[in-house]
């Protein structure tokens, strides 16, 4: 994992037409989005045979709270303490921001570790940095083919948008939870280090996965 230095982000949200600044501390972050192979790893799971997914491959097809599970099922691996808990009889999701266990970044995590310090809506040109709809083949590629952002993170844009802790807008979408970043099938502009997107939390797709954090 990589150790990302404390600071401040602006935030946009397009829709509601309002911006904010938010204070982010240091944390640690995964230097990949989570791939195939530690999943499997993880579920002690034999690869299918017939199976083209790749072990450095990118984890798709799933879901916030799959990610959630993952999250706390890596951290009883490593000793750590889980950082969610869910409800048995709501299924609320709760984080214990003490906790040393694996989790998912929040919105604000996530753009800051994106922009690494600069200022423009990509860390460097898109072809350099980025699989997508153009350049992607019409598929997920392996982690880390392109060049990292300034703090030496692969795959912030492109390759497989990234679930984010966050709720998008509770009142209006209820539980929708916020992912970030541009997958393989997106389109230059849609691959922007702000760029929000949500979906319900047991929504899983082909382009859809997480990176761990790690609070400091």
């Amino acid at each position: 994992m990589v150790c990302i230095p404390g600071g401040a982000v602006d935030l946009r949200d397009d829709r509601r037409g309002t911006r904010w600044t938010a204070d982010v501390a240091p944390f640690r972050l995964g230097r990949f989005p989570v791939t195939a192979g530690l999943h499997r790893s993880l579920t002690e799971a034999e690869a299918d045979p017939g199976s083209t997914t790749r072990d450095a491959a990118p984890l798709t097809n799933v879901s916030w709270l799959d990610a959630v599970d993952l999250c706390n099922g890596l951290s009883v691996r490593s000793g750590l303490t889980p950082a969610y808990a869910r409800d048995a009889e709501s299924g609320d999701v709760t984080w214990d921001p003490e906790s040393d266990g694996y989790r998912l970044p929040t919105e604000a995590e996530w753009q800051y570790a994106c922009k690494a310090g600069t200022d423009g809506y990509r860390y460097g040109p898109i072809d350099d940095i980025a699989w997508y709809a153009d350049n992607s083949g019409g598929g997920v590629r392996d982690v880390g083919g392109k060049a990292p952002n300034a703090w030496g993170l692969h795959d912030m844009l492109g390759n497989v948008w990234e679930w984010c802790w966050d709720l998008y807008d509770e009142e209006v979408y209820g539980a929708y939870r916020i992912f970030r970043g541009g997958g393989w099938a997106e389109s230059e502009r849609g691959c922007g280090a702000s760029v929000r997107r949500r979906s319900h939390p047991t929504f899983a797709i082909d382009d859809l996965g997480f990176r761990l954090a790690r609070t400091a």
